[in-house]
């Protein structure tokens, strides 16, 4: 039995699949299949029920599942305990967030760290919100980026980032005249808004409680598209205000305020309060701060 064989197994656990479990520790296929197989001949026992075209795993393989994590994560210990010993943080932190907070708040947190830290690997996971937070929980990640509210009494729920909602529409469009607009304006415009998700939540309540029935032209799934199609005139939008400090600056997207109401969009860094905090770790949190700070700073101005 060795580290690989329960990383192997680990990830089959989580995904309920051998092919996904190859894709994430980026092996083949068989080479999973042949790491399960000596390990159960290695153990003496059947980790996994593959009958009927799923995997799910058997008596004992819940079982297994328990000390198997709980011998990666003291492995994953005893690697950051020894590399506490350097004065100079180091390691791997993996950081989970959606889209829109990957493509414009964690580039420049990242490359602040990066310029302090060097030796300190860290990558991004995109997942969707809830995604992000069963990421934490499983330990799959060290911290997750997403908004607020997050109540779950097993995370640490650290603030981050302040924001709010703004309207978007194509340059020259009748909105744009103005700094502000109200909410019934907008309303008498095709809107495009998130297919699904808490911002596409807050909107729609956001239109009952000003008892206004508006006409949805397009939902869609990327805020990326929700830019674009914006921009070339298909309807009108809503996107945080950070989300668009790079195209009103260019001149592509026209960015109006609200007057009457606001959504805010407060972003908090969250990770399991039992764990453990390397000094990398540390690091990352203080520099979340001091670099969404002056990101926020900068969008203002």
């Amino acid at each position: 039995m060795d580290f690989e064989q329960l990383k192997a197994f680990v990830e089959v656990a989580r995904n309920a699949s051998f092919s996904r479990a190859a894709e994430k520790l980026f092996r083949t296929q068989p080479a999973i299949s042949a790491q399960i197989r000596a390990l159960e001949e290695d153990i003496g026992a059947r980790l996994f029920d593959r009958t009927g075209g799923r995997v799910t795993l058997t008596g004992g393989g819940r079982l297994f599942l328990e000390y198997a994590e709980e011998t990666l994560q003291a492995r994953r210990n005893i690697v950051r305990a020894l590399a506490e010993m350097a004065r100079t943080p180091r390691g791997q932190l993996v950081v989970s967030a959606n889209e829109a907070t990957c493509l414009y708040i964690l580039p420049q947190v990242f490359a602040h760290f990066k310029g302090k830290y060097p030796r300190v690997s860290v990558s991004i996971a995109r997942h969707e919100r809830s995604r992000t937070l069963e990421a934490v929980l499983s330990q799959e990640v060290d911290f997750g980026v997403t908004t607020q509210p997050v109540n779950d009494p097993r995370l640490t729920i650290v603030p981050v980032h302040k924001d709010e909602m703004v309207v978007i529409a194509a340059v020259g469009h009748p909105l744009t005249v103005k700094p502000t607009t109200q909410l019934a304006s907008v309303a008498a415009y095709p809107l495009i808004l998130p297919k699904q998700g808490r911002t596409r939540d807050a909107i729609d309540q956001m239109f009952a409680m000003g008892q206004l029935k508006p006409e949805i032209s397009m939902e869609l799934e990327s805020n990326e598209l929700i830019k674009r199609f914006a921009a070339a005139g298909v309807g009108i939008g809503f996107q945080a205000r950070s989300n668009t400090v790079t195209e009103f600056a260019a001149g592509l997207l026209g960015v109006v305020e609200l007057e009457d109401v606001r959504i805010a969009r407060d972003l908090v860094l969250v990770y399991r309060k039992d764990k453990s905090l390397s000094r990398a770790a540390q690091a990352f949190i203080e520099i979340m701060h001091s670099s969404v700070g002056l990101q926020r700073n900068a969008a203002v101005s």
